[in-house]
């Protein structure tokens, strides 16, 4: 009888036991969801992650385009560096329809491809609920802009000492450096696109006379690559999940 007795004594403890350690993996598995929920959350609230895949595609194809409207517009010969003969006159004057044209390519390039991010962008956005300019969107704005501006003053400055063949290769690194600094507060793929730039420009550097092609490859052919990959593995998912 006290056998019987204490047997049954043991039995709901047991089974208090196992309740409990059962409740306290219930609890931690909550939290640790919870954490991972914060986790993403501030991630999300520290990060602009809208940006269009789309409007990467864009920049890209419009590169290729102004690329090849220079091609034509110089009818280069990739064997030769010798980029003083087009810049310049015979009396060593400067080639006013030169600049005119290069000025203008690259401002159509550059133009039609913000603009397009801008309203790509934008609508994600909208999508989302979020705003376009906030904290986040500054923090990544002034750190891509200080090695984009300090690229633009290089180019400019070697434009105007004649150094006219080191101009695609400088554009390659600096826009690769802005985009390396302001990788922290955007995807992690866009740190990987900016080391590709740079590795571009620093080859463009060795291959002087081929400096518009690598411009053509790094600007155009890995926008498009970047943007289609960014497109489908964010925009496209998240479209889909969305339905």
């Amino acid at each position: 009888m006290s056998i019987f007795f204490k047997k049954t004594c043991i039995l709901p403890q047991h089974t208090f036991t196992l309740q409990h350690k059962a409740l306290s993996k219930m609890n931690n598995e909550k939290q640790l969801e919870t954490l991972q929920e914060i986790k993403a959350l501030m991630d999300r609230n520290s990060r602009f992650l809208s940006l269009s895949g789309l409007s990467g595609v864009f920049a890209g194809l419009s590169a290729l385009a102004g690329a090849a409207a220079a091609y034509f517009y110089l009818k280069l010969d990739f064997t030769s560096n010798n980029y003083y003969q087009y810049a310049y006159n015979s009396l060593g004057e400067p080639n006013i329809d030169f600049y005119t044209f290069f000025f203008l390519d690259a401002g159509l390039v550059l133009g039609l491809s913000l603009l397009v991010c801008y309203l790509l962008t934008n609508r994600n956005i909208k999508k989302e609920g979020g705003k376009l300019w906030d904290s986040v969107t500054k923090r990544l704005t002034i750190n891509m802009m200080i090695p984009l501006c300090t690229g633009g003053v290089f180019c400019l400055l070697l434009l105007h000492h004649t150094y006219i063949g080191f101009i695609a290769p400088a554009m390659l690194i600096f826009y690769g450096l802005a985009l390396v600094n302001a990788s922290k507060y955007t995807h992690d793929e866009v740190r990987t696109l900016g080391i590709i730039e740079i590795a571009l420009g620093l080859a463009a550097t060795y291959f002087l006379g081929y400096g518009l092609l690598f411009w053509a490859l790094g600007f155009g052919v890995m926008h498009i690559i970047y943007g289609l990959m960014m497109y489908n593995k964010y925009e496209k998912r998240n479209g889909t999940d969305n339905k």
